[in-house]
């Protein structure tokens, strides 16, 4: 319908700002509004694990930890 509108217009620039002012404008407003709660839950879970890495790096490491097995998944590497 737009584009119709644009079409009929009696000049090339008057086409092109009917068609851009009154389609492609209002079509970005919506898709943009369409957006904000998914931008906002990103936004959040994004703040979400930058506070638990900030928070891992905080933590003292763990002394009761076992000793990490070898490579080769065998205990005594003399076997």
């Amino acid at each position: 319908m737009t584009l119709m509108m644009a079409i009929t217009e009696e000049t090339v620039v008057a086409g092109i700002m009917t068609f851009f002012l009154y389609g492609v404008l209002p079509t970005l407003i919506i898709l943009y509004v369409g957006g904000t709660g998914q931008r906002k839950r990103r936004r959040e879970q994004e703040r979400l694990e930058r506070i638990a890495a900030l928070e891992a790096r905080q933590q003292p490491p763990n002394d009761d930890t076992p000793p990490a097995a070898p490579a080769s998944g065998r205990a005594n590497p003399d076997q």
